[in-house]
């Protein structure tokens, strides 16, 4: 049995290590309720087996936490994007201009804006460009760029030389993680073009189900400002929400079923 204990609790390190990137000693030794010395041992066997990469004080994944692409993701969490996408829309009033981001989420809030009078909706998404190629009184620009297969976004020199001409009254970033130190992707292109496109915009809204908050799968990051909004759902840990608002960002929760749960 303590064997097997042990095993479960080097393949859980593993995980760990994959999904949320970096783990500590002392995060491990508290998590597991073992000794510091015990979570060493259990790293250098790791290692030597080829399952973890040391770094100083911790471990990391040897290979980054595999990107899915943006088919595979369309359909998880949908309730969540709709309602977050519901929220997100009810911020745009007519005749503003929108900066739309790639991904599942922004593509939910594109959905929603259709019907926005006057709006004009900017994007690196085609996601979004799908979902407002035929809205009627709703004007479209692409940014152009280097497609990103695995994203449907685009990213590049071209999308950033694209930002400088244009300013916007909101923002509205998608992210694979996010925690109180900023905004997680799989690739660094994608962190760059989300700072550039934070600069050009009045308010900087980011999209995530709460899945995502407290996750740092990749090692690719762009800044969480104070002072931005991060629109997530009920199914967000307290605590993840906790050191958002702590680290000066607005967090406003929607509900599954209808309308805002909670806000600070």
């Amino acid at each position: 049995m303590p064997a097997r204990g042990s095993q479960r609790r080097r393949d859980e390190i593993v995980r760990l290590a994959t999904t949320s990137g970096l783990a500590s000693v002392d995060e491990l030794s508290e998590t597991f309720g073992v000794t510091a010395s015990t979570i060493r041992r259990d790293l250098a066997l790791l290692t030597t087996q080829g399952r973890l990469a040391r770094t100083y004080g911790g471990a990391m994944a040897l290979t980054a936490h595999p990107e899915t692409s943006l088919r595979q993701r369309i359909g998880e969490a949908f309730g969540a994007k709709r309602a977050i996408a519901r929220v997100a829309a009810a911020e745009v009033g007519p005749g503003e201009t929108v900066l739309l981001d790639a991904g599942s989420t922004v593509g939910a809030l594109a959905h929603e804006l259709r019907s926005v009078p006057g709006l004009t909706a900017v994007t690196v998404g085609l996601t979004a460009l799908q979902e407002l190629s035929d809205a009627e009184g709703v004007t479209v620009h692409c940014l152009g760029g280097t497609l990103r297969p695995l994203s449907q976004g685009f990213v590049g020199p071209l999308a950033e030389a694209a930002l400088e001409r244009v300013t916007f009254d909101r923002a509205f970033l998608g992210a694979d993680g996010v925690t109180a130190e900023g905004l997680c992707e799989a690739d660094l292109a994608q962190t760059r073009l989300k700072e550039l496109m934070a600069r050009r915009a009045t308010d900087v809204y980011v999209l995530a189900h709460g899945a995502k908050l407290g996750r740092s799968p990749f090692h690719a990051w762009a800044r969480l400002e104070p002072g931005w909004t991060l629109i997530t759902d009920a199914s967000a840990e307290p605590a993840s929400v906790g050191r958002l608002r702590g680290a000066g960002i607005t967090v406003v929760v929607a509900g599954v079923a209808e309308g805002v749960e909670s806000s600070a």
